[in-house]
């Protein structure tokens, strides 16, 4: 049962619990004489690669970048009111964490949005700095590859629609 190669060498792609890597390429292992192909994934920012048998990549929910359009929803998120549940915070912070780590642009500007603080509002506490930074990376690092920018101007790009909103 031959799976078609979805991902090339030099595709940027998504894979959901580390964000944005590109391919550096796709090679063949042998495991336990079992011939095995890889999508190698690069995660420059962590330093780390990935590597994610062909037949388990869609599995594992590694997709291709976010369309401009479904980046221009993310963006349009951004912009909503922010939706805080009255909830206790280490209920929302593991909500917040499972739609980070969905990998879906649209639930990580949701997080973005409800943690974002704004000139004259309380401090966030260190826990929800740490997530509010962790979704701001994960959806600047997605922005800039596909708009082809530099990551500081996604974010820059990113903290000036929250600013707006």
């Amino acid at each position: 049962m031959a799976t078609k190669q979805k991902f090339k060498k030099n595709d940027w792609v998504v894979y959901p619990t580390h964000g944005v890597g590109r391919v550096t390429g796709i090679e063949k292992q042998e495991i336990e004489q079992e011939s095995i192909t890889l999508i190698v994934i690069s995660f420059e920012h962590d330093r780390m690669t990935l590597r994610v048998p062909v037949t388990k990549a869609e599995d594992s929910g590694l997709r291709e970048l976010s369309s401009k359009d479904e980046m221009k929803s993310a963006l349009k998120t951004l912009k909503g009111r922010s939706r805080v549940r009255r909830t206790m915070w280490s209920r929302r912070a593991q909500e917040y964490e499972a739609k980070i780590n969905s990998g879906n642009p649209v639930s990580i500007a949701e997080v973005v949005r409800d943690l974002h603080r704004s000139e004259g509002q309380p401090e966030q506490s260190y826990s929800e700095r740490q997530i509010y930074q962790a979704a701001l990376e994960r959806l600047s690092r997605e922005l800039a590859a596909v708009e082809s920018i530099d990551e500081d101007e996604a974010t820059e790009k990113l903290e000036q629609i929250l600013q707006a909103a």
